[in-house]
């Protein structure tokens, strides 16, 4: 999906969220199956990945970017899929002179309690924010999708909630079982379309 990306003339950086349990860390092919123990051993990470340190890792992202002969000086976008998508919406906050726009995949619970959850920093968002949810989907239900929608609109947010219909969490990764190719490709067309306007 990076390569993918990177077709489109864009530098892409792709991090590895799970680096402080370890660089190398490996999940098993189980990691998908429901109550298995890669997926506990995985989710016993991912509680304790918390917004906070992780914009201080986008911050460092950027700096590196900016070392980068090969990535054009100027604004840079972010986006991500699940756990990540909370962290590409928080990153536009932390940073809003930097990230431009920034994109959400069926993000999970993207209001909730946590400090610097996305849906508490709409206000201070000055790019544009794109948010595509499954209409089927436990960690992003369709209660939570509407309020968040109210709050758009209430913070005067720039960008757009889209519902894909018929679709699962997971629906733009070809390797799952919920791969759905037409909502996939709409989901690119969505990403690179919103780069291109605030991006170039």
């Amino acid at each position: 999906m990076a390569r993918r990306l990177g077709t489109a003339g864009y530098y892409v950086l792709l991090p590895n969220l799970y680096y402080r349990a370890g660089r190398d860390s490996v999940f098993g092919p189980d990691v998908l199956e429901k109550g298995s123990a890669e997926q506990a051993r995985m989710r016993a990470i991912r509680t304790r990945m918390t917004i906070p340190p992780v914009m201080d890792d986008v911050g460092a992202m950027l700096g590196f970017i900016d070392r980068q002969d090969a990535a054009s000086q100027g604004p840079v976008g972010a986006h991500g899929y699940c756990m990540s998508g909370p962290y590409a919406l928080a990153a536009t906050a932390r940073y809003p002179d930097r990230i431009a726009a920034a994109a959400s995949f069926y993000g999970t619970w993207l209001i909730n309690d946590a400090e610097e959850s996305p849906h508490l920093s709409l206000g201070k968002v000055e790019g544009e924010l794109y948010v595509g949810c499954a209409e089927h989907d436990d960690l992003a239900p369709l209660p939570m999708v509407e309020e968040l929608r109210g709050l758009f609109r209430r913070a005067g947010t720039t960008g757009e909630i889209e519902l894909y219909p018929g679709v699962h969490h997971g629906f733009a990764f070809p390797q799952r079982w919920c791969y759905d190719k037409p909502a996939a490709e709409r989901h690119w067309e969505r990403l690179i379309a919103l780069y291109r306007r605030r991006l170039g």
